[in-house]
């Protein structure tokens, strides 16, 4: 497939949304919204997180320091994260803080219409207390849920970042997949916009939590689809990953360098 410039320019603007009749979209028809969450298996394994508040290690880092010194960071030490610093930056991107009727969260990053249609994988290399496998983040229950533990998961984040090396030196790889309907029950044509909009707030909280753990991040939108989402356990069609980010933890902070 082939997009021209305008084409893809047109995503960027709000046009879409002159052209939307949102007396129609499955939100006004009544149609019940899609889950927040999706469901995991009864039978998976799960990992109870430490609460917010309950996390030793994590610094309270004044938020104009941590903005100053963000970071795209590459070089990561040997370093693993521990369970409470993991906790920390999965609440951090996707913490629930408030429910509200009919579904519908108040999170730690904003969402069009609150409707957070990302589901968050980590896939843990260098974890304290976890297995080396792809864990999906449960923000309703915060917890983590075991999916999958591939053989090679390092060099295969690396092979399916298209040859990013640093991603296999990482401690764990953040992983979001959209599930594009929940925002679509709402906006129709007018959610993917938002959805892109969305993956920004989620991986920039990222980047200023690992601040608080002496830890950094590098946010990647190049990937091959297909090995990706494979690696993810995702159909590629109704859920598929859109971004990523490597956490490590790292020898200085220093200044930034992007």
């Amino acid at each position: 497939m082939t997009l021209d410039r305008e084409t893809g320019r047109a995503f960027l603007r709000d046009d879409v949304r002159m052209r939307v009749d949102f007396a129609a979209t499955a939100q006004s028809r009544g149609v019940p919204a899609p889950p927040a969450q999706a469901a995991a298996p009864s039978d998976a394994p799960r990992v109870a997180l430490p609460p917010p508040g309950a996390w030793p290690g994590v610094l309270p880092v004044p938020v104009a320091d941590a903005v100053g010194r963000r970071a795209s960071r590459r070089a990561y030490t040997d370093a693993p994260l521990t369970i409470d610093e993991l906790a920390f930056l999965l609440w951090s991107c996707q913490g629930v803080k408030r429910r509200l009727r009919h579904g519908i969260t108040l999170r730690t990053v904003p969402s069009a219409g609150a409707r957070h249609p990302f589901e968050t994988r980590v896939a843990a290399l260098r974890v304290a207390g976890l297995d080396a496998a792809v864990y999906r983040y449960l923000p309703l229950d915060h917890q983590l849920v075991k999916e999958a533990a591939p053989d090679r998961l390092g060099p295969g984040l690396a092979e399916a970042a298209l040859g990013q090396a640093f991603v296999a030196d990482a401690a764990a790889v953040f992983v979001w997949t959209a599930v594009p309907a929940r925002t679509e029950w709402r906006y129709a044509e007018a959610a993917y916009k938002v959805i892109a909009i969305d993956a920004g707030h989620v991986c920039q909280n990222l980047y200023l939590a690992c601040e608080c753990v002496g830890a950094g991040t590098c946010a990647i939108a190049a990937y091959r689809q297909d090995l990706m989402d494979e690696l993810m356990g995702v159909d590629g069609r109704e859920e598929f990953t859109v971004y990523l980010a490597p956490v490590g933890k790292v020898a200085d902070l220093g200044p930034p360098s992007s």
